[in-house]
């Protein structure tokens, strides 16, 4: 089984706060933008182009986090 590091993101927090934010994200932007007065169609756009700023957000943290535990093996090869 591969082994992609997500689980190891916030403390092991990350699997449950990733299906928390990805079903409960695009609600609030959408009600947030209704409540703006914002066209329907527009918040709803919005609201759908919100779900990817969670898998953004991840592979932003697992590449910082290689990163930084590889910081230390900078070989020539």
């Amino acid at each position: 089984m591969m082994d992609d590091g997500s689980e190891n993101l916030f403390e092991g927090f990350w699997p449950f706060m990733k299906r928390f934010l990805i079903l409960f994200l695009p609600l609030w932007v959408f009600l947030i933008g209704y409540s703006a007065n914002l066209h329907i169609m527009i918040s709803a756009i919005l609201a759908g182009l919100s779900v990817s700023t969670v898998a953004i957000f991840e592979k932003y943290r697992l590449k910082q986090e290689s990163d930084s535990a590889t910081a230390g093996n900078k070989v020539i090869k």
